[in-house]
């Protein structure tokens, strides 16, 4: 997974499957662009993932996360539940506004 911060007055977090960076999704009138510029990150186990998912949770961050992985993990973690992950052409994606 690649992970990525970006630093403001409520941080966020992007959380990508590798694979996906650089595709476009489209289905109906979702679109789901996954740029490099905005998705590609420090490349991240598993478990390194959790780890920053769960401090980032304590600072009050937000979070983009797409992928099956990426998505699958924060699932995990409980940050977010099946209802909030949309699916774009079979993509899972998820924002997190804690």
């Amino acid at each position: 997974m690649l992970v990525k911060i970006i630093k403001s007055y409520r941080d966020i977090v992007i959380i990508c499957d590798k694979d996906l960076v650089g595709k476009k999704f489209n289905q109906g009138q979702l679109q789901l662009d996954i740029k490099e510029n905005f998705f590609d990150g420090e490349e991240k186990t598993r478990p390194e993932t959790i780890e920053i998912i769960k401090k980032m949770v304590r600072e009050d961050a937000t979070f983009n996360i797409v992928g099956k992985e990426s998505v699958n993990a924060a699932l995990e973690i409980g940050i977010i539940n099946k209802e909030g992950v949309k699916n774009v052409q079979g993509v899972p994606t998820a924002l997190v506004l804690i």
